[in-house]
């Protein structure tokens, strides 16, 4: 066994008496159906700690067009804890949509647990992964709105345990997924099965929803030349049996053509019947309406009468007719009774009830079903909602999806080649086409959304945001954490300022032409890295610059494309109030605090700075409303409320 993960009994040595309560409480008494880890067994993570993450703009590696004055997209180097850490104390409650493509713990060494890889044959490799994903999942989830979304590609072998451990994290709140064809044809055909998708888990907040797609105009015809316009045909059936609702299993006849058509026992009507009603109620006409007013929609006899129910034409010789019982249950036996028109399923068995009825009645073949005109509905609310099942890019939708509309991708290997379209090179394993994952956002995010993917990998997230906007004029922002994945082999390697970054760069000034035309999509962002620094040495290593920024972070949602050296520094802007840091308190400063309120048309000040106490009553003297907070808040990741 590897010396860096001790074993179960040995690493009880090492807890304290808390700690070994804890674990024998958990246990005895916690345990439950579900997602369990050995989390007191394993090696804690690393990057749980207690020091303080602040934020350091890197300008050269920013991307900063000519007239930018802030920057509204974030590329941010480091441990995506740290930058989870730090993005709870500026964006908490902020982010709509959040995107991930974490390592998929296959065993090949595709990720890292405290500086080494983790590998197949790693006796804690899923616990480890699990509590890796926790600790991250946590912090990710207090970033979401209330109507945020967190969507997240896992392969087929994980699936199931990240399900669970999204249900522990994001209870009741699991959406549903997306399954993604990855490839054509599978590569591995020992056992005759071939592997060739993977799966997009989503879980959101109660208020959101998938943009869905306008209903297609062209499925609204009117064959029978209705004076009320086109219309939709919808089914009459649901998916309960007669056994389950035996008061919808009922006839319906055609007042036009006096043809009868039979209930289908496995798949009865939506639509109660106010005959069936009043047989159930035996003649007490206050039952009669009591049960009719309960009703959420029409009857079938009244959806009838409104002409809402559509019987399809069809030709006299068709037309079944039975004398006698014994030619019906003949009939049947034989076969040639009537049938489901596409199933071949009988309707009419001989054991079903009140077959006599059938007897001496003409009955048609087809199926009716609801009209759906299209005036009935505002065009806003006509939305076809969102398939599960992501297809290929020429993949025709089936007869049974029309009502349903389906995300298109690209197979996974296309991926690496747009990456070399960028980069000119194979830059980055298994990414992510970008078809997939500008498909979701589409699907997930509004015009002025922020999108966070905090295992941004190659930047295919950031792509996808800077061609919506292109393509909507939308305002989407986008966070991206990705690390340097520098090692012994490689220490001067720097995946997010090399790949991650430069694609972005690479992609907004536009790369390569197609037909004479630049692709260019326009946009910026600011390239943070993160300092960590104990507590205790706040005071004396923490800088104006990490003040500035994570102030402009939290309060204006940017950071300032270039960092002003000026004191008193104005920070953020809002309607009726200013922000501003002061790193030290003069003569000068307090000067110009005084005159800021009115050389910028606010009301108030929000001023960070030493001494907040003494300077708040200065403010306050010379006539200025003003909330001071403490300069070491900022920095603490604590802040004042004020907007």
């Amino acid at each position: 066994m590897p010396n860096e993960h001790k074993g179960l009994l040995q690493s009880l040595d090492g807890l304290s008496e808390v700690e070994l309560r804890r674990l024998l409480v958990e246990h005895l008494t916690k345990q439950k159906l579900g997602l369990y880890w050995e989390r007191n067994a394993i090696d804690h993570d690393r990057a749980l700690n207690a020091d303080v993450v602040l934020p350091r703009l890197v300008p050269q590696w920013s991307h900063k067009p000519k007239g930018c004055n802030e920057h509204r997209n974030l590329i941010i180097e480091g441990d995506n804890f740290d930058a989870l850490r730090l993005l709870r104390a500026t964006h908490a409650g902020k982010i709509r949509v959040i995107y991930i493509d974490p390592p998929y713990n296959t065993g090949n060494k595709d990720w890292v647990y405290n500086d080494k890889f983790v590998g197949a044959n790693d006796r804690w490799r899923h616990s480890l992964w699990l509590e890796f994903l926790y600790q991250r999942l946590l912090l990710a989830r207090d970033l979401m709105t209330s109507d945020g979304v967190i969507l997240v590609s896992i392969n087929d072998e994980n699936r199931a345990r990240l399900e669970l451990l999204m249900d522990e994290v994001f209870p009741g709140r699991r959406l549903g997924s997306l399954v993604w064809r990855t490839k054509d044809t599978g590569n591995d055909l020992t056992q005759r099965f071939s592997h060739v998708h993977e799966h997009v888990l989503v879980y959101a907040n109660g208020g959101f929803a998938f943009n869905g797609r306008a209903t297609d105009r062209s499925k609204f015809r009117n064959p029978d030349k209705d004076d009320r316009g086109d219309w939709s045909p919808q089914p009459l059936t649901a998916n309960k049996s007669l056994t389950e609702r035996p008061n919808t299993y009922y006839p319906i006849q055609d007042p036009a053509t006096g043809y009868w058509y039979p209930c289908d026992p496995d798949s009865t009507w939506r639509f109660a019947s106010e005959a069936v009603i009043r047989r159930l109620c035996q003649g007490n006409e206050t039952a009669v309406q009591a049960a009719l007013a309960a009703l959420r929609s029409d009857t079938m006899e009244a959806l009838v009468a409104q002409r809402l129910i559509y019987f399809p034409p069809c030709n006299p010789e068709d037309v079944l007719f039975f004398a006698t019982e014994a030619d019906l249950l003949a009939a049947l036996k034989a076969g040639k009774g009537p049938m489901l028109p596409k199933k071949k399923t009988p309707l009419l068995r001989g054991s079903l009830p009140d077959l006599d009825f059938w007897v001496g009645k003409r009955i048609a073949p087809g199926r009716p079903s609801r009209k759906e005109h299209w005036t009935a509905k505002p065009e806003a609310e006509r939305l076809a909602p969102l398939s599960s099942w992501i297809g290929g890019m020429n993949e025709e939708v089936g007869e049974d999806e029309v009502e349903l509309f389906a995300l298109r991708s690209a197979r996974g290997g296309v991926a690496t080649e747009e990456i070399k379209q960028v980069l000119g090179s194979k830059a980055f394993p298994h990414p992510k086409p970008l078809s997939l994952i500008k498909g979701l956002l589409q699907q997930a995010t509004r015009p002025g959304d922020t999108v966070l993917d905090f295992f941004a990998g190659s930047g295919t997230t950031g792509q996808a945001v800077l061609e919506l906007n292109a393509e909507d004029r939308g305002n989407r922002r986008f966070i991206l954490c990705s690390s340097t994945e520098a090692n012994n082999k490689e220490p001067d390697k720097n995946l997010c300022r090399d790949v991650c970054a430069e694609r972005l760069r690479r992609v907004i000034e536009g790369y390569g032409n197609k037909d004479g035309i630049a692709l260019e999509r326009g946009g910026e962002f600011a390239y943070l890295q993160l300092d960590k620094l104990d507590p205790a040495d706040l005071a004396l290593d923490a800088t104006p610059d990490h003040a500035s920024t994570m102030l402009a972070m939290r309060h204006a949602n940017a950071v300032q494309a270039a960092q002003q050296k000026q004191d008193p520094r104005i920070v953020a802007k809002g309607n009726d109030w200013l922000l501003v840091l002061c790193s030290q308190v003069n003569e000068d400063t307090l000067e110009q605090l005084t005159a800021l309120p009115s050389m910028h048309g606010v009301s108030r000040l929000v001023v960070y700075a030493p001494r907040p106490k003494s300077l708040s009553a200065y403010l306050a003297d010379h006539g200025v409303q003003a909330q001071v907070f403490s300069l070491r808040n900022a920095l603490e990741h604590r802040a004042g409320e004020h907007a």
